[in-house]
């Protein structure tokens, strides 16, 4: 209603939603362990939601670098991009999730490094 007025972390379409090759950006994929076994956009590191929504302090890998959170359809990211950025992190997440990524051709990874699904 009042975007000037907006406060929270932004968001991303799903192009720019990858991992940094010079190590600034990661990608925590927030679904839950089953949804992530079916297939991570690659670089993605797991940290689900339940772990965040816990209290688990945020791995080394993020501390200090922006996060860019990423879920199967977008709604769980949002909300985990929120908990980042009250511990001061800069955080955004991923509209659409990994299904507008499998959407948009967009690599997903599997086990074993072959193709992926979104789960």
């Amino acid at each position: 209603m009042f975007p000037l007025l907006r406060r929270g972390p932004g968001r991303l379409t799903r192009r720019p939603a990858r991992p940094s090759g010079d190590g600034t950006a990661v990608l925590p994929d927030v679904r839950e362990t089953p949804e992530w076994n079916a297939g991570p956009a690659p670089g993605a590191l797991h940290l689900p939601l339940s772990r965040l929504m816990a209290g688990a302090p945020l791995p080394a890998a993020v501390r200090g670098r922006p996060v860019i959170t990423t879920c199967r359809s977008g709604h769980r990211s949002q909300q985990a991009a929120r908990l980042p950025a009250r511990r001061g992190v800069r955080a955004t997440d991923v509209t659409g999730g990994m299904t507008a990524r499998a959407r948009a051709d967009l690599p997903v990874t599997g086990r074993g490094g072959s193709g992926g699904v979104t789960a």
